[in-house]
């Protein structure tokens, strides 16, 4: 993670804050100072430290509930925390191990298979929840593309992708296809642009269109306008959840609204898709991505952290987004080092099972 220095903090404030933060993740309750007073490596008084944390407090960087005399993060102090804090983000290997065992099981015959223990492998270890959203399939590269007739102006496109993601989508047009004006147009897309993905060929195909020579190849027409109509036509990606009902058996989401609002939330699946993308965009180039409480923009993810990576294979043309979310009270340091790792493993096994292939430029 970015470190990100603050000249306003001197050591004594950056032991407390990583203290209260530390032990309030671990007990849920607010901290007070005679547990941080046998804590300190100077052995700092209590007045001392009870002058330090009315500064954090002043600086927003700690709240005090009103029915106890201890303190809690804020958002603000957990951000903190985060970005300077936080001791190590190498995975453990316990942790290591049990990503490894779930992952490399031998029943993860597909890309599909793989992205679904991956959800499931984050929930275990997080006690929270585990999402992943695949790439669109028409980011990936394409393998093989069929055409079939249908009753009704209706046509059965089945796309195959380079790492072996089949896509059936039934797509309605105006125009009469004959079976075989339909295979020849796949012929066509096969031949010329495997290797590409099903956006980089329209775009192509249309650019072909603007040549003179081209403008009545019946080819080319039929091409495009297939390809754009399976490309409008819900072109979503699949959404792995695991463990939503894991926030039923937290204190942190007491509050019944807040947990309705969350398990809606999850139902959507174009929500979550936004919520990994606006994190993951938010790092910049950073491995992990980490959105805590007001830092999110949905204002029903205002009481949760947002940890999540991208899982990049085939060169850099497709990305899978991976992530855990769940209170801000979370094991950041565990959980961080958890994404990265399980993110990495994902793209060494897309490989290492044929799942994916190096990126092939066209040109």
């Amino acid at each position: 993670m970015l470190k990100r220095s603050d000249n306003s903090f001197d050591d004594r404030k950056k032991e407390i804050l990583g203290a209260i933060v530390r032990r309030h993740i671990a007990t849920g309750e607010p901290v007070g100072s005679a547990s941080l007073t046998r804590q300190s490596s100077e052995r700092l008084s209590s007045a001392t430290i009870r002058n330090i944390c009315a500064e954090l407090e002043s600086e927003g960087y700690l709240s005090h509930p009103h029915t106890s005399a201890g303190r809690v993060p804020t958002d603000k102090g957990y951000r903190y925390y985060v970005d300077n804090l936080m001791k190590s983000t190498k995975v453990s290997r316990l942790d290591a191990a049990r990503i490894n065992e779930i992952l490399e099981g031998e029943s993860v015959t597909s890309p599909g298979k793989l992205m679904e223990r991956t959800s499931r492998v984050l929930s275990q270890l997080s006690g929270n929840v585990g999402i992943v959203v695949p790439p669109l399939i028409s980011q990936e590269m394409l393998h093989h593309i069929e055409f079939v007739k249908l009753a009704d102006s209706r046509v059965l496109a089945i796309t195959v992708s380079s790492i072996g993601r089949v896509q059936d989508k039934v797509i309605r047009i105006d125009v009469a296809f004959s079976q075989d004006e339909l295979n020849a147009t796949a012929r066509y897309l096969v031949e010329n642009f495997s290797g590409w993905t099903l956006f980089e060929i329209r775009e192509e195909i249309l650019r072909r269109m603007t040549e003179e020579k081209a403008l009545y190849d019946k080819l080319l027409q039929n091409a495009v306008l297939l390809c754009s109509r399976s490309l409008q036509e819900g072109d979503q990606p699949d959404v792995f959840v695991e463990g939503a009902s894991n926030i039923i058996s937290k204190p942190d989401f007491a509050d019944t609204e807040r947990m309705k609002a969350l398990f809606k939330m999850f139902e959507q699946k174009s929500r979550i898709i936004k919520i990994l993308n606006e994190c993951i965009e938010s790092a910049h180039r950073e491995a992990v991505a980490v959105r805590i409480g007001s830092e999110n923009a949905a204002s029903d993810m205002s009481s949760c952290t947002v940890i999540a990576s991208g899982c990049f294979y085939q060169g850099s043309s497709s990305v899978a987004r991976i992530g855990v979310v769940g209170p801000t009270r979370l094991e950041y340091d565990r959980l961080i080092s958890i994404v990265e790792y399980t993110a990495r493993m994902c793209e060494r096994l897309l490989i290492a099972r044929g799942f994916a292939v190096e990126d092939r430029k066209h040109g």
